[in-house]
């Protein structure tokens, strides 16, 4: 029987990826915790629990009509962001996948009722930065697979997937990590503004609302308070979190819903990306499992 072994809502910020010097001149001359902090979760985390096997819920991946997940024996190429082609051009990846777990969401998925997440192979779908924007820091010999957003799936979808994907690491044989790859909040400055809002400083964040909730949700997820953030979904789609907040509410019902009780440390400091809200937080499975003691 597999297990989800770790978890974690993880910033892909492009910032992380660019040369130091740049980096830190963006950020006034520091350094940004959300580079250093995935460098930390690599030896204290990814290093110690060796997973087999690494879902990205990948908030940059639109899809509509149905769910998909990548279903290929290895992606590998060279990708230049069609939104950041300055920035990010012609970076080279290389994926292991795991054709056979993707296979097994598929056919859970067609067990399930009102729940479609369609397996794709195809040599020309092309990955977005939020998961490539992880390899550098996290890759090592394990399976990656992405699992992308549905924009037209409601909350009660994000959970059926998120349901699925637990009963398939529960069928399989393997030790999995998920990560939830998006911002909190996460609106932009508007263009002729934005580059007086390029450093860390959370008070460059877009609003005061949206840091407001940003901290609400941080605080809840330290404290391992997940019912709180998922019963209040709907008030934080007022401050527009990224991908409706989808990459962390599928993540977040395959480890159990509002029973999770597991407390997140964080790896990085709550930083601005040009309006928008960015942190690292784990979960470490908790001894007695994701929803406590039963």
């Amino acid at each position: 029987m597999g297990e989800i072994v770790g978890a974690g809502l993880l910033a892909h910020v492009p910032t992380i990826v660019l040369p130091d010097e740049l980096r830190r001149e963006l950020n006034d001359g520091h350094e940004s915790s959300l580079f250093t902090g995935l460098h930390q979760l690599r030896t204290e985390v990814f290093d110690q629990l060796k997973p087999d096997l690494v879902l990205v819920f990948d908030s940059h991946w639109f899809t509509t009509v149905e769910f998909v997940v990548t279903a290929h024996a290895r992606r590998r190429g060279h990708f230049t962001s069609d939104e950041l082609p300055r920035g990010m051009s012609s970076v080279p990846y290389d994926m292991p996948g795991h054709p056979q777990f993707a296979q097994l969401i598929g056919a859970l998925a067609e067990q399930t009722p009102e729940c479609w997440i369609t397996p794709i192979d195809n040599e020309h779908l092309s990955p977005t930065y939020a998961t490539l924007n992880l390899l550098p820091f996290l890759q090592h010999d394990e399976a990656w697979l992405s699992l992308g957003v549905c924009q037209t799936a409601e909350n009660r979808d994000f959970a059926t997937v998120g349901t699925v994907v637990a009963e398939a690491v529960r069928q399989s044989d393997l030790r999995v990590v998920l990560i939830a790859s998006g911002a909190v909040s996460h609106t932009f400055h508007p263009l002729r503004e934005l580059r007086h809002h390029e450093a860390g400083g959370e008070h460059h964040i877009y609003s005061d609302e949206a840091r407001h909730w940003d901290h609400r949700v941080i605080d809840a997820l330290e404290r391992g308070d997940h019912a709180q953030v998922l019963i209040e979904m709907d008030q934080f789609m007022k401050v527009r979190p990224e991908g409706h907040f989808g990459h962390y509410q599928m993540m977040a019902h395959a480890l159990g819903g509002v029973d999770c009780v597991a407390p997140g440390r964080r790896y990085s400091q709550y930083e601005n990306s040009i309006g928008t809200g960015q942190v690292h937080i784990w979960f470490n499975r908790p001894t007695d499992g994701w929803t406590g003691a039963h």
